[in-house]
């Protein structure tokens, strides 16, 4: 264990957040801030905080994350989303730090037949993903170790998630209406920490060992998400399955355009997820034994 490894937690009251705060546990000196302490939209804030920690990795899960929102918010959006990153990378380049950034399946378009790669071209269809990539691009110009997680459908037992929606409304009605042509894999916010621990715990280790570049020779883009594919009207009907037996209500499975929402969701959400098994050794559960692991918590 090496205590002299400071790491920087942002947005601990988020899902990934929070999470991040227990599986980080025993790497190093783990420093968790709330938006209270360190305001993502402060960016001189942003830099003093970095400095005076002086950092050995950065994990970056805070985030602009209301979709529909960012349509009409879309400066909001990108100071958070797209600047915040860019000033944490070039930070972590001054002191040498390594950031852990978490992105997501909307920098696609969705068109794709099949699961997209970490190479494919990029297309986001709404603010939210656009601005996400923006954020993507920023950290790799910056020049810092890095690794950008691009996760999908991210649920938990707390905060704002398709789950807690799921629970409640079930709980209200006999009958449901649930998107059935959007193809993605539901991913545990537990499943998202447990797995960066375990990368975090590699790179620490590797440091430890005299291998000072470990994390830029990793550096890059991997596909982050549970292993498996459902559609939202799916993982609906998982989630009754499991958390209610024979009081769950009745799903009935709709295309998106009967939903409309202001933001264009990807009708293909599915990442493959190789070349993070082949890298680090490592793979997100399946999205339906997460599942069952979550509601069993």
């Amino acid at each position: 264990m090496d205590q002299q490894a400071t790491i920087l937690v942002t947005g601990v009251n988020g899902q990934v957040g929070y999470e991040l705060l227990r599986t980080l546990q025993g790497l190093g000196r783990v420093v968790g801030l709330d938006r209270a302490a360190l305001d993502l939209s402060d960016l001189d804030r942003v830099r003093a905080v970095v400095r005076e920690l002086k950092p050995s990795i950065i994990v970056n899960p805070a985030a602009y994350t209301a979709v529909d929102k960012a349509e009409t918010d879309e400066a909001t959006a990108r100071r958070l989303n797209a600047e915040a990153p860019a000033v944490l990378a070039e930070e972590a380049a001054r002191c040498g730090a390594a950031l852990i950034h978490y992105s997501t399946d909307y920098v696609f378009d969705g068109t794709k037949d099949g699961a997209y790669v970490e190479d494919d071209a990029t297309n986001p269809q709404n603010v939210y993903g656009l601005t996400k990539l923006e954020g993507e691009q920023a950290i790799a110009a910056s020049g810092c170790a890095h690794l950008v997680l691009r996760t999908s459908w991210v649920y938990g037992r707390r905060g704002k998630n398709f789950l807690l929606t799921m629970l409640k409304l079930g709980a209200e009605r006999p009958e449901l209406r649930v998107v059935a042509d959007q193809i993605g894999a539901p991913t545990w916010s537990n499943s998202i920490a447990t797995v960066t621990a375990h990368i975090a715990a590699q790179g620490l280790a590797a440091q430890r060992a005299g291998d000072a570049n470990w994390w830029r020779e990793r550096s890059g883009v991997y596909h982050f998400s549970a292993t498996g594919e459902t559609s939202w009207h799916g993982f609906a009907e998982a989630i009754f399955d499991t958390a209610m037996g024979d009081k769950a209500p009745k799903v009935l499975p709709i295309p998106a355009s009967d939903y409309p929402v202001p933001a264009k969701r990807p009708a293909n959400s599915r990442m493959a997820t190789d070349k993070l098994a082949r890298t680090f050794g490592v793979q997100l559960p399946s999205w339906d034994e997460a599942l069952r692991l979550c509601l069993a918590d």
